[in-house]
């Protein structure tokens, strides 16, 4: 691994010391290594989202020149942007990946799920997800989690505990220090793992436009199709939109977060360079969740609820 180091300026003499996206690298580096060495069949989620494109390349970083010695799990609920699953695509078949999908849609034509009133179909990945992780014995799950995205999240250690179930249980939190970490579970029980937990969205751009790493487009100012509901620019599809008090209107906009097309909000923008992106964001009050992903908004503790039951 590369690592690039700078002096402090004014300090002629006195030892280099890391920008603060080389430590928030190494950690990852160090974290997905500690998995290696500790689990048996770890695997990492991948949506083709920001965060997930990061977290990959960090992870084929750790183990350069050797490949990557994990499979990609995406949970598809067949209402993805078109742009992501393209890249997705892309990124897996240039690194010679192995990727594995749980498909939404498969369950919902077995009948074992339902289409949810409202459409979205982001509350319905988590049975396809834990029934993937079972059938796949993966034993370490890499998610792309950060803590500042949202409170529940916020509340994550790095290794996070899953029962047989696939529920979290904030109660069995384990301590973290020094950056030692406890991978023991028992039989049935997996690890959630998230190398990210300390990073921003700030830094996750940061880290993108310094490394040059290609993401889809759609995270890009760009002309769409969008209509207004509670705050939020969303797509016009077959989940349900627009309805009938509600307008179909071509905007300026680009995404900030990418997921279920039924609930994830555009946000209104015209920046289309990594460093506009950049600017925009130091200059935001709003979580890239809170701004954009109308699922969280179901109640108070929405995400929490769903965490308990295995989501991400």
């Amino acid at each position: 691994m590369t690592v690039t180091a700078r002096r402090p300026a004014g300090s002629a003499g006195s030892p280099y010391a890391l920008s603060h996206l080389d430590v928030l690298e190494s950690e990852a580096v160090h974290i997905f290594r500690e998995v290696a060495g500790e689990f048996e069949r770890p695997v990492i989620l991948f949506s083709g989202g920001k965060d997930s494109i990061v977290m990959l390349h960090l992870a084929l970083k750790a183990f350069a020149p050797a490949p990557l010695p994990f499979a990609l799990l995406h949970v598809d609920t067949g209402h993805n942007f078109p742009e992501v699953i393209a890249y997705r695509d892309r990124v897996v078949a240039q690194h010679g990946l192995r990727l594995h999908v749980a498909s939404v849609q498969e369950f919902i034509d077995r009948g074992e799920l339902r289409e949810r009133p409202d459409g979205t179909r982001n509350p319905l990945q988590t049975v396809p997800l834990l029934d993937a992780i079972r059938g796949g014995r993966f034993d370490a799950v890499f998610g792309g989690g950060r803590r500042d995205e949202e409170k529940a999240r916020a509340k994550e250690r790095v290794f996070s505990l899953r029962d047989e179930f696939g529920g979290w249980d904030p109660r069995r939190q384990r301590p973290e220090l020094w950056q030692l970490y406890n991978g023991r579970h028992a039989p049935g029980e997996h690890v959630r793992v998230f190398p990210l937990s300390n990073w921003t969205e700030l830094d996750v751009w940061q880290y993108i436009g310094r490394e040059k790493i290609e993401i889809p487009e759609i995270y890009f100012a760009h002309e769409r199709d969008v209509f207004l509901r509670n705050g939020m620019w969303l797509a016009p599809g077959e989940w349900g939109g627009p309805g009938d008090d509600e307008r179909a209107e071509r905007r300026l906009v680009r995404y900030r977060t990418v997921g279920d097309m039924s609930c994830t909000g555009a946000v209104e923008s015209d920046a289309a360079t990594i460093e506009q992106i950049i600017a925009e964001i130091a200059a935001s009050r709003l979580t890239e969740r809170g701004a954009t992903r109308a699922d969280d908004k179901l109640s108070e503790a929405a995400m929490e609820d769903r965490k308990r039951e295995g989501y991400f």
